[in-house]
């Protein structure tokens, strides 16, 4: 097994980078652990080297994987911080995406609680003070806490 690799590599190293390179990525996309993606990414720009010709052995070719790997995690991981800053609030999560939105009423408070309409769902919430909204008005939502938004009046 190992003599046939060595004698592909020696007639065609591409194969070898492209068939890496495809593990890799299959690896990445069944379990999405996000560091498989730029070692794939790199097989591949290795593969396509040698495949134009730049045969320099299978250390340097090794190296040249190692070196591509490290630059590329090292500038997508700078220019995901930069698209995507820690103070954002993530996009999928929908909760923190509520805060100071607007919601409508939709039951009348009693003792504080009552019921709202944001973003396609009716939520439980609670209000401070003695002033009660009346129903189809507008409150703003100051916090979510489990699946109960606080709210406040405008």
């Amino acid at each position: 097994m190992i003599d046939a690799l060595v004698s592909l590599h020696a007639s065609q190293p591409w194969w070898i980078w492209l068939a890496v390179g495809l593990a890799l990525l299959a690896i990445e996309a069944a379990l999405s652990s996000e560091w498989l993606l730029w070692p794939a990414v790199s097989a591949g720009l290795v593969a396509v080297l040698t495949a134009l010709g730049l045969r320099y052995g299978f250390a340097v070719e090794f190296i040249v994987f190692g070196v591509l790997t490290a630059a590329l995690t090292l500038l997508s991981s700078r220019l995901i911080k930069r698209m995507n800053p820690a103070d954002m609030p993530d996009v999928n999560d929908r909760d923190t995406r509520l805060v100071g939105r607007p919601a409508e009423v939709i039951t009348p408070f009693l003792n504080g609680k009552g019921r709202v309409f944001i973003s396609g769902a009716e939520w439980a919430a609670e209000i401070e003070g003695d002033g009660t909204p009346p129903i189809g008005s507008r409150v703003i939502v100051e916090m979510v806490e489990g699946a109960r938004l606080k709210v406040r009046a405008p």
